[in-house]
């Protein structure tokens, strides 16, 4: 054994046994490099192994060898593909196949540009149920945080083609942009999706970048040790916990001989209350968390026999555990998205139904959001669950504990979402972000000027197109003030694209929902910036 181990060694050490060349996962089959610019080709291998990297294609032959460096990184850049298809990748004896030149773009931001497909499709049912193309493709960044280092390689990812099932998990605008911009300019479309939910600019910026911000900085620094986020969100996920189970605990409608959500349960002696006021929700002065109980009866007709159907409540604020005839049907954990619930066969009877919610209210303000659909609808048949209610308190809670989201804290996302993906040529960045820095919008005009001429630097080009989607229209009219603010975070977003050369503000405004944050018509923005940036030609 010793023997073995000392020639394993000396191997090593003559550079006979070599680390396996490892690519970033940007470089695999199906990838989409920029067309007509020079195709980076980049990983890791042994400190100071030879990597040899040839492409080929149509009409293409290009060559380059690297020895990796101390670390072990190593990069190549091959000659620019001319726009098509048909190429491929030799790394060593690794092959890529299926190497498409195109245009890539790059999208990025928060909750709108995260949306997926799977959240329109219903909208927009023909054509995503029937959309298949092999030269539109997305890479799905993996949403990973990092507080301490840049990192040069992503955690995961693949490239996937356009297809009815593969696009239901596609960023919605991405997929409409990447449609779009193939039939404007026949050529294929790569779209990396780098987003993340509810997070702020700051996140997606670098540290150098945010210097002019000493918040910023600070918080940082206050989240900077490891173990110290660990313990924290140990603590929280006990304080989650326990107040879970006293919520539990104390809920009558759980307690009960017979639940509240049984349809043998008599409810008469319950008030009536209508669907989408908010009274209900307030001991009169201030709101009330914990459960809400409401329940609906109606009547169908001998036709539901034997008929599934489709149960949808709106939006509903907080979360959500819905029954219909005693039957458990569907829950959601938080307020955005739309309450689509399907009802199995065999659940629905002719006469007397009753569909029974219990909602539960963590922050306060419980809700149903008005002015959105409310209804059974079983085959062409709907019926409305619009009106009245039979309306019941459940446990009275204090507020829910407070959460810490760590893919909030400055500079992590760009560490470990936007620095990896540094030596792609890009089209151009589609940016989509802005609702989770509305408090803060007398800043983000300078922010968001910073962020470009960072990521510029980032992908070592100064004149990387930014396409900066305005706000959507948001909030009841009545609302002055948000109102006002959101009206000035458009301004903020317009006046940081007047200021920046190769910047382009796309409207959006109009396309909103006042009763959404997450419009669903993403086709229509998505046509706007696909010929933005077909005119910019």
């Amino acid at each position: 054994m010793k023997n073995m181990l000392m020639l394993v060694a000396a191997m090593v050490a003559a550079g006979m046994l070599k680390a396996e060349v490892t690519l970033t996962p940007l470089v695999s089959d199906g990838m989409v490099v920029q067309r007509n610019l020079p195709v980076a080709v980049w990983g890791t291998a042994s400190p100071g192994e030879t990597v040899d990297v040839r492409g080929s294609g149509p009409g293409y032959q290009s060559s380059a060898t690297v020895v990796a460096d101390a670390k072990g990184q190593w990069r190549v850049d091959l000659e620019p593909m001319p726009a098509g298809d048909g190429y491929s990748i030799t790394v060593n004896d690794r092959r890529i196949d299926d190497v498409l030149s195109g245009d890539v773009l790059l999208c990025s931001g928060q909750s709108n540009m995260e949306l997926p497909v799977r959240r329109v499709a219903e909208r927009f049912a023909d054509e995503v149920g029937s959309y298949a193309n092999r030269l539109v493709r997305q890479f799905a960044v993996p949403q990973e945080i990092d507080f301490h280092n840049q990192q040069d390689m992503l955690a995961g990812g693949s490239w996937v083609a356009t297809t009815p099932e593969a696009a239901l998990n596609f960023s919605a605008l991405g997929y409409f942009l990447g449609k779009e911009l193939n039939e404007l300019e026949n050529v294929p479309i790569g779209i990396v999706n780098a987003s993340w939910g509810g997070t702020p600019i700051e996140s997606w910026m670098s540290f150098d970048a945010l210097q002019r911000w000493p918040k910023a900085v600070s918080e940082w620094r206050l989240w900077q040790d490891d173990g110290y986020r660990a313990r924290f969100k140990k603590l929280e996920g006990e304080n989650f916990s326990r107040w879970n189970q006293a919520l539990y605990q104390g809920d009558p409608g759980r307690q009960a001989s017979t639940p509240w959500w049984s349809i043998d349960y008599n409810d008469t002696a319950w008030p009536e209350v209508d669907l989408t006021s908010t009274h209900w929700a307030s001991d009169g002065l201030n709101p009330v968390n914990g459960s809400h109980w409401l329940r609906k009866t109606i009547d169908l007709p001998a036709s539901v026999a034997g008929q599934s159907a489709v149960l949808r409540l709106g939006c509903i604020v907080d979360a959500d555990s819905v029954y219909v005839n005693g039957q458990f049907v569907g829950a959601t954990g938080y307020q955005y998205p739309p309450r689509f619930y399907r009802v199995p066969v065999g659940v629905l009877v002719p006469g007397r139904n009753v569909v029974t919610v219990r909602l539960i209210s963590q922050k306060g303000g419980a809700r149903f959001v008005p002015e959105k659909p409310y209804r059974l609808e079983v085959g062409e048949q709907q019926y409305s669950l619009e009106g009245k209610w039979r309306y019941c308190r459940g446990a009275v809670m204090p507020q829910a504990p407070g959460m810490e989201f760590y893919c909030y804290k400055p500079t992590v996302l760009y560490n470990a979402m936007i620095h990896p993906l540094a030596p792609m040529r890009l089209r151009g960045v589609v940016w989509y972000q802005g609702e989770s820095n509305v408090e803060r919008r007398n800043q983000y005009s300078d922010q968001l000027q910073a962020m470009i001429s960072d990521w510029r630097s980032t992908f070592a080009d100064s004149e990387l197109p930014f396409y900066i989607v305005e706000l959507a229209g948001y909030l009841h009219p009545s609302d002055t003030g948000g109102q006002r603010a959101w009206a000035e975070m458009r301004a903020a977003q317009a006046d940081a694209a007047k200021a920046t050369a190769n910047a382009y503000l796309i409207p959006n405004a109009d396309l909103g929902e006042w009763n959404d944050i997450h419009p669903l018509d993403k086709k229509t923005l998505a046509e706007r910036i696909a010929n933005a940036i077909n005119n910019r030609q």
